[in-house]
């Protein structure tokens, strides 16, 4: 075990540098916007890869893959251009607790959105804090089911935000490796909070990166914070690390 934060910050940037490389995309859900180049297609391939990403990592990929199908695998296209009768097809997705329903309000912000702004990272603009910022706008449209609010996090109801921030993480992060897209600029990697469930939570608690045991908000922050020690321009790509060590290594 490592006892002192230069050992630590060795042995994670050692972890980080064996997952965030070409060959851990496959099988992950990252791997969705990877088959696009489009940026509005690589946007929207990647939020409802990042959305749908709770469970079992095939079943993620093979929901996403079977939605971009149904989509034309055009998503920007599709979004834009359908008509009414182009929506029928949708109407048996489902995805855990994901449904119909949920789809049809997703796909009406998103064209509401794309008809106003060449790109997503626009709705997380709109206020200071990202994530309680697009959480408003998201549901600012009148024809929100109540039922859809489950599936978008905002820190205002505690929640880690996993998804919305390795979402982010794809989107912002800009280096070398081929995983992260690093498309978006105007949000700076510096600024992003590290994706937080239970594998993550349990091995920063083990190297008592954090100490709060609920896997909440705060938790994030805290975790992000002592991350910011040891890289303050791109904290996230802990995030490697961490969930390689939690998810693949079973640490």
């Amino acid at each position: 075990m490592t006892t002192t934060r230069q050992d630590l910050r060795a042995f994670l940037d050692r972890k980080v540098d064996e997952y965030n490389r070409p060959s851990f995309i496959a099988s992950d859900p990252v791997s969705i916007p990877h088959t696009f180049t489009k940026q509005p297609d690589i946007e929207i391939a990647g939020f409802f890869a990042a959305i749908f990403s709770w469970g079992n990592r095939t079943t993620i990929i093979n929901k996403s893959q079977e939605l971009m199908h149904l989509m034309d695998n055009a998503p920007h296209q599709f979004i834009l251009q359908h008509e009414e009768k182009d929506l029928t097809k949708l109407l048996n997705f489902r995805h855990r607790t994901f449904n119909a329903t949920d789809l049809l309000y997703f796909i009406e912000f998103f064209r509401h959105h794309y008809a106003r702004y060449d790109s997503l990272e626009d709705a997380f603009l709109h206020t200071p804090d990202h994530l309680s910022g697009f959480y408003h706008y998201f549901f600012s449209l009148d024809s929100k089911p109540p039922r859809t609010y489950k599936h978008i996090a905002t820190p205002e109801k505690h929640s880690s935000c996993k998804r919305l921030n390795m979402f982010l993480r794809w989107m912002v992060r800009n280096d070398d490796r081929g995983v992260d897209f690093g498309i978006w600029k105007r949000i700076s990697p510096s600024q992003l909070i590290c994706p937080l469930d239970v594998h993550v939570a349990r091995v920063a608690r083990r190297f008592g990166l954090m100490t709060r045991t609920q896997t909440d908000w705060q938790a994030a922050l805290e975790l992000t914070a002592y991350l910011i020690t040891l890289d303050a321009d791109d904290p996230v790509k802990y995030d490697f690390a961490l969930f390689g060590l939690g998810v693949m290594e079973k640490f």
